[in-house]
């Protein structure tokens, strides 16, 4: 039996406008693994904002539906504690001082006061907050006041959580150091990651769903999307011995096939090979061999595909 979805998203629209005839949301239909750790990527305007404001219940879709934690559509009551949420502009209460906006949070949730006390204590902690935690939020930069919504957001145990650009004006160094804190929720909570900053979201995410336009183009494992782009192909004068270069690679995935009378190798190193190295190693073998090369071309990384608006191929 597989693993149920933490978010299931099936036949999603939304207008822009009640009269408008242009869709935000165009018949989106994906699912979220229990405990994955997503990236929701896409250019501005491909509808990311929208989809993170319908799952949390603040703007109701025109069609279709949204499964939140197998529970049915977002309600405060019913996913109370359970969904945490950071907005690309978090608004926060000025006047309180960091420590007392948490607690304020975690009794929200449903917490007691000494439970939201102690779940206090350990997000200040984890966003390195502990110096400013007694200050008022009007005092904070704007990278710490950052690190608080992304502090509020993961208060207590919520079972998904929603990060809009989580790290969004922190310096490297914070940016680090948040990257971290959120690799270690695997396996605690589902975490639902939307950033322009794709590299980032290479290193955090082991899944994808990929937006263009209000639709949805790809979504899946991480590793099926950033396979392609360590993919190889090579363009061959003659037939290879592949049976010499598998036992000369044996990690490495090989194959070949003919395109228009031309002698094609197809070639997906491991995820932490160094792709130049493999590059060097199979053209001696195949120098070796007596096999000229017309041609090399990689694959198309994410980020360049995601530019390009289309999946990567």
């Amino acid at each position: 039996m597989s693993a149920p979805s933490a978010l299931s998203v099936s036949g999603l629209k939304k207008r822009y406008g009640w009269r408008s005839g242009a869709w935000a949301l165009d018949n989106m239909s994906f699912e979220v693994p229990s405990g994955a750790l997503c990236a929701l990527i896409g250019p501005n305007g491909a509808g990311k904002t929208t989809l993170f404001s319908v799952i949390c219940g603040f703007l109701p879709p025109d069609e279709g539906s949204v499964d939140v934690l197998g529970l049915g559509p977002f309600s405060p009551s019913v996913h109370k504690g359970r969904v945490g949420v950071l907005p690309q502009d978090a608004a926060l209460p000025e006047r309180h001082t960091a420590r007392d906006f948490l607690r304020f949070m975690g009794e929200l949730q449903g917490l007691s006061a000494g439970e939201a006390k102690d779940a206090a204590e350990r997000a200040i902690q984890s966003v390195d907050l502990n110096a400013r935690a007694d200050h008022t939020i009007l005092t904070l930069s704007h990278g710490m006041r950052r690190r608080l919504a992304t502090a509020s957001a993961l208060l207590g145990k919520p079972e998904l959580v929603l990060l809009d650009e989580p790290t969004a004006g922190l310096d490297p160094v914070q940016a680090h150091s948040l990257r971290e804190h959120l690799r270690q929720q695997k396996g605690r909570a589902t975490l639902v990651i939307s950033s322009h900053n794709l590299t980032e979201l290479e290193q955090i995410c082991d899944y994808a769903v990929i937006l263009e336009k209000g639709r949805v183009v790809m979504f899946g494992p991480m590793s099926e999307l950033t396979a392609q782009a360590r993919r190889v192909r090579w363009r061959l004068s003659a037939a290879p011995p592949l049976e010499a270069l598998r036992a000369a690679l044996p990690h490495h995935e090989l194959s070949v096939q003919e395109v228009e009378g031309v002698v094609e190798l197809l070639e997906l190193p491991p995820q932490d090979a160094d792709p130049d190295a493999s590059s060097v190693v199979l053209m001696r073998l195949l120098a070796e061999a007596g096999v000229g090369v017309r041609e090399l071309r990689r694959g198309q990384s994410l980020e360049e595909s995601v530019l390009a608006g289309r999946p990567p191929s």
